[in-house]
């Protein structure tokens, strides 16, 4: 059973986590990019999630998504879109295909960031924040979910830093990996757990004081 909610007290305790595999930027069509390509086709399950420069005031414009990120257990693949013109062709077959769950937070947003670039049926994807409340947790955000579900603490300190910098830096790199590959295996072990299913009560905005207290973050973070 997990809990309901958490405190970000409680989350400064637990042990830090990141994507423990090789992480590969892809900005083009090469040789990379087709092993890429290949390996994300033999996986079942891959953690999905995308990145976009922020805006810090209304006069700014929006940027769009500059990157895709997709991570099996052990490679993650950030795609620099924006400098490959778009999503190539085997890319969106990837995105499309319902036989390879694609597991992230908030998707919905993400798609349709995607779809400003090439239109593409988006199919075999799993919106951690539309499940989570099926196994007892109200905690919508990826570092809450992360540390009810998995008991470990990810950094966002890297969430807003520019992501059509000229090189992404280790930092950026390890950020965007981790928080794809956090959703599988977030997906994964909420997979193997048995339902739990918050009451009516407890869905509620204000949820009775016999629950564990509950945080309003119920936002997508990264």
């Amino acid at each position: 059973m997990y809990r309901i909610s958490v405190s970000l007290e409680d989350i400064e305790k637990l042990e830090p986590a990141g994507f423990p595999g090789k992480i590969k930027v892809i900005d083009s069509t090469g040789l990379d990019f087709l092993k890429a390509v290949r390996y994300l086709k033999k996986q079942r399950i891959i953690g999905f999630d995308t990145e976009s420069r922020p805006c810090f005031s209304s006069s700014q414009p929006h940027y769009g998504v500059s990157l895709l990120q997709l991570s099996g257990p052990d490679k993650a693949y950030l795609f620099r879109i924006k400098l490959m013109g778009g999503i190539p062709k085997a890319l969106r077959a990837i995105l499309s295909d319902e036989g390879i769950i694609k597991v992230g937070a908030a998707v919905n947003d993400d798609v349709r960031g995607l779809e400003k670039y090439q239109d593409f049926p988006p199919r075999g994807f799993v919106d951690l924040q539309k499940i989570v409340w099926e196994y007892g947790i109200k905690d919508k955000a990826v570092k809450k979910m992360a540390a009810i579900i998995l008991g470990i603490r990810i950094s966002k300190t890297q969430q807003l830093s520019n992501w059509e910098a000229d090189k992404l830096s280790d930092a950026q790199q390890a950020y965007a990996a981790t928080d794809a590959w956090v959703c599988r295996e977030m997906y994964l072990k909420l997979m193997a757990s048995e339902k739990n299913p918050l009451t009516p009560e407890q869905m509620l905005p204000n949820p009775p004081k016999y629950t564990e207290h509950n945080d309003k973050d119920n936002i997508k973070e990264g």
